[in-house]
């Protein structure tokens, strides 16, 4: 799912080519891209765009008129700035934005329709569909401690729940739980001053460093290929592959459709953690260390 950073830069190459201009045409390639039934997309068509905006990891659209489109690309969503008319024609394509200087083509790879557009007529309604999370820029220490032990959480959990903090997902989580060399299964009611001033730090930080990395790319070039696995990410989705500061294997906890990645020997103090689905079939034979870990490959 595009994060904080990629939706950054998203708006970051989307400004100089959809700002001012007017929305000419909506086309859609799906029946099920439009969440909202008033006010009806007429409303938007023919307006200028205001300006842009991120709500957590949605995309919002101000037209001139004070109506608001707000696109959530979920996991699979994409954008791709193409010709003006530009056709839908791939299976993939779920709707078209006409401009007069190009057309906006919305993308969800796989068969699950998860990406949406929703349609309000004013700045208020559409706040409604804000989780709340709080931006991170916008936070001392002291109100990012108090945002993230609100209640008890992994720091995973925390970092990643969007109405806590605004924009972080499984990918950035992931770096940022690096940077600080912290676990992802730490409770947040159980951390130390020094450690809620690293995970402060390398929040900021990590976020800051990959925003102005994809926006400097999106400033030469429409960010077309928005992945979650990055090269010059420190751990994130690099399972077994050398960590960039210790040089041993990157470790993953698998669940459901995500999976969280971090060093052991920089995160864990060298234990390597229980995964879900692992755990339960090795039961009281789950290797605790790297060694042990290695000695079980090699069987």
């Amino acid at each position: 799912m595009p994060e904080l950073p990629d939706i950054a830069a998203y708006i970051v190459a989307l400004e100089p080519r959809v700002v001012g201009q007017p929305l000419e045409n909506v086309r859609f390639g799906s029946p099920f891209l439009l969440r909202t039934v008033e006010p009806p997309v007429s409303a938007i068509v023919g307006h200028d765009v205001r300006r842009l905006r991120r709500v957590g990891k949605r995309i919002a659209f101000e037209f001139d008129n004070g109506h608001w489109m707000v696109l959530h690309l979920m996991i699979a969503g994409r954008l791709h700035w193409k010709p003006a008319g530009a056709a839908l024609r791939k299976k993939f394509d779920l709707a078209a934005f006409d401009f007069p200087g190009g057309t906006l083509l919305l993308t969800e790879a796989g068969s699950k329709r998860r990406a949406s557009l929703h349609l309000f007529s004013s700045e208020l309604d559409m706040k409604s569909i804000d989780p709340g999370g709080v931006e991170v820029f916008a936070l001392d220490l002291e109100g990012f401690r108090a945002a993230l032990t609100a209640e008890n959480r992994t720091l995973k959990r925390a970092l990643t729940d969007p109405r806590i903090l605004s924009g972080i997902g499984n990918a950035y989580s992931d770096e940022i739980l690096h940077a600080a060399r912290l676990s992802p299964i730490l409770q947040t009611h159980k951390m130390s001053d020094e450690q809620w001033e690293r995970l402060f730090t390398a929040t900021q930080s990590t976020l800051r460093d990959w925003i102005d990395r994809l926006s400097a790319e999106a400033e030469k070039k429409f960010p077309e290929k928005v992945t979650a696995f990055r090269e010059g990410m420190a751990v994130h989705g690099r399972y077994r592959k050398p960590c960039p500061r210790c040089g041993d294997p990157v470790q993953r906890i698998r669940y459901a459709d995500n999976e969280t990645n971090y060093c052991a020997t920089c995160q864990t103090g060298g234990k390597v953690l229980a995964d879900r689905g692992l755990s339960r079939l090795l039961g009281s034979d789950w290797p605790r260390t790297l060694d042990e870990l290695e000695a079980l490959r090699k069987k």
